[in-house]
Formats: C-alpha cells, structure tokens, sequence
C-alpha cells in the first residue's frame, strides 16, 4: 500500500503561493517521425510497476521541494511588503491622529459591519434541533453535519475561478488517426508554448478502451477572460486556418465542455511517469454537486494513500451534472490491484455508498498518453 501522498501538502496549500505558469512546461523531446504512428496500449511493457513506483515518488519529492521553496519566497516578499508598509504608515501618521477600525467607511463592504452582523445574526438565530420537532425537521446529527458541510462548500464553489479548464474530445476516423496524430503533434505544443496564447497544455491521450479512435486533449486558463483570449488570439494565427482546415477532414466529431477543478484537488504539474490513464466520468442527477464534493473530500484521502490522481474537474458549461477524475496507472494489472486496496482504506467504503445514488451514468475510459502530452 502506499504511503500517504506527500503531494496533499500541494493541494490544501493556498491558490495565492502556487500560480501554475503558463507555457512553462518541458516538452518531451521525441523524434518527428514518433508523431506518424498514433501510441497504443499494446506499447506500454508489463510488469513495470516499481520503475513507475520509483518516478512516482522522484516526483513527489520534487513537487513538494517546489511548494516549500514558493512559500518560502512568498513569506519572504509579504514580510518585507509588510516592513514597508508600516515604515510608510507611521512617517506619514500625525500624531494626534485616531486609528479608524478596520473596515470603517466602506459600507456593506466593510469586514467589521459584515463580522458584527453575523454575530448579530447568530445571536438572534435559535440553534437547530433545539426545538421539539428537531428530529423531524432537521433529521439526525449526522444529517445537521452534513447540511453544515454542504452550506459551507457552497460558500466555497462561488470563490472557485483563478483557473478554468476546457475538456476536448475528438473522434477521429480510424483510417486518418496517423496523420491526426501528425498534425496536432505539431500543432498544440506550438501554440502551448506561445506565451502571449496564454493556456497551458495539461494532456493529451487516445482512448484505447471506451471509445477507440477517440482523443482527449485537457486545457488550462486563467478564468474566462484568459479563454476568451486565448482563442481569439490562437484564431488569428496565420497558420490557424490551415491547422483547422485539415483537422475538420480527419474527425468525424468535436465536443468541449468548460469545468473548474474541485478546490480540495488542484490539477497536477506537468509529470513523466509512463504507464496508462484512466479517465472517469459521472453524471449526476441535478442538484448533487455540492453533497458529491462534500463526500468526495473525504473519500479522496483515503483512495490517494493507493492510487495516483491527476485532477477532477466539474463541467460548467457542455454536458451539465458531470463530473471527470484522472487517474494514472502502471498498467492495468496494478489498476486492478489498487482499487481492490482501496477498499481496505478506511472511509473510502462509506465514500462509494454516499455517493453511488447520486450517480446516473458512469464511464471508464482507458488512454494512453500522446508523445507531446506534459502529464505522460
């Protein structure tokens, strides 16, 4: 079993010290003529696991070097920010000058008009299940919990928006996948690069099992200001309309939706780890997010101590109610063999039967990695 993942320390850390740059990632160096034959699962060698084992936890350790540098760096800028601030403020300062409170003259806005009303509210509020007709209407103290958790994950969905990811899928004609292959191979890292594109490649794969013939390629913005921008910009490329010209004869379908990742598992950096992935998708009956999320954060402790994430997302706009995670493997014996440990973790049990009836459909797709995807 594994050892508790030392990239969590990445994902409760805040957004403000870990900005994912933009075109900033090492792109595997591969040999043109690699892009010419599409990869497929029958490429990826058995019996890897500790080689996949060993790059796993290079990487871990890697991350978590970076993160304890970044907030060594921020501490760093908001001490001296600070220094200044309050040299500045107490040469300018009179002295018979009164301090106002924090948050005063700013109307609705103010913190102290806002924290005083809560209390306010608070005190004036009868506490739930005080009253005789608790068990009726508020339902069991496990039900109180589990609506406070909803109510405060709520609050928390409106804050998700400094990063917004696009999914899309292409299905490709089987006689063309070579020379799809070919084409956005040297199409996608090229605009990825361009820092004035303003998106981040986060991956590329081909289904191998689901719906063969079937790519998926996952984008990255900043908020949708940054989409909008980078597709205008991509668009007036001068080699763009030749790109989709030629893209449009090769595919039969094209479909995207727009998601935002769950605040309790931000979306991996850029990583080589080899083996396969495993794409999960869920559609929810309306109205579940909020009560999946809030189960899902307690689940995803227990399958992270056995199993390798690389990120979950919920569509905001194409195909409402879904929900996708990423998961990477060595092979699929080990896929087979870490979901059956998941089950000796504790909570992880408790995790599958909140969350199965608030399920409509689900579907597993199998992928391997394209040769330019950063997460490989």
């Amino acid at each position: 079993m594994f050892t508790r993942r030392l990239v969590s320390r990445y994902t409760s850390a805040p957004s403000s010290t870990l900005v994912r740059p933009f075109s900033s990632t090492q792109w595997p160096q591969k040999d043109h003529k690699q892009h010419e034959k599409a990869p497929a699962l029958s490429d990826i060698v058995p019996g890897q696991i500790e080689a996949f084992d060993k790059k796993q936890a290079q990487f871990r350790n890697d991350l978590t070097a970076r993160v304890k540098q970044q907030r060594e760096q921020e501490r760093t800028r908001e001490s001296t920010t600070a220094a200044t601030t309050d040299k500045n403020s107490s040469s300018n300062v009179p002295d018979n000058a009164v301090t106002p409170l924090s948050g005063e003259g700013l109307g609705s806005l103010s913190t102290a008009t806002g924290e005083a009303a809560r209390k306010d509210e608070a005190s004036n509020k009868k506490k739930p299940g005080s009253g005789r007709l608790s068990s009726l209407i508020y339902g069991t103290e496990e039900g109180r919990e589990m609506d406070r958790e909803i109510e405060r994950s709520f609050s928390q969905v409106l804050a998700r928006g400094k990063y917004v990811h696009s999914i899309v899928f292409h299905e490709v004609k089987p006689s063309k996948v070579d020379e799809y292959v070919e084409l956005v191979g040297g199409w996608y890292p090229k605009m990825a690069s361009m820092p004035e594109n303003k998106v981040h490649l986060v991956g590329s794969w081909r289904t191998e099992v689901g719906d063969c013939d079937a790519f998926v390629h996952i984008w990255e913005y900043q908020r949708y200001e940054g989409y909008h921008a980078s597709l205008n910009n991509i668009q007036h490329h001068p080699e763009f309309a030749a790109f989709d010209a030629k893209l449009k004869k090769l595919i039969k379908s094209k479909k995207t939706s727009l998601m935002q990742e769950f605040r309790f598992w931000p979306t991996s950096p850029p990583r080589q780890l080899g083996g396969l992935f495993e794409l999960r998708s869920y559609t929810l009956h309306p109205g579940n997010l909020l009560e999946w999320e809030t189960h899902w954060q307690k689940g995803l402790a227990a399958r992270r101590e056995v199993m390798e994430g690389v990120g979950a997302w919920f569509v905001q706009i194409g195909d409402l109610n879904m929900v996708h995670h990423l998961w990477q493997f060595a092979d699929l014996e080990e896929r087979r063999a870490r979901r059956e440990q998941s089950w000796n973790v504790p909570g992880w049990g408790e995790t599958v039967h909140k969350t199965v009836p608030l399920i409509q459909t689900m579907k597993s797709r199998i992928m391997v990695p394209m040769p330019w995807s950063p997460i490989a």
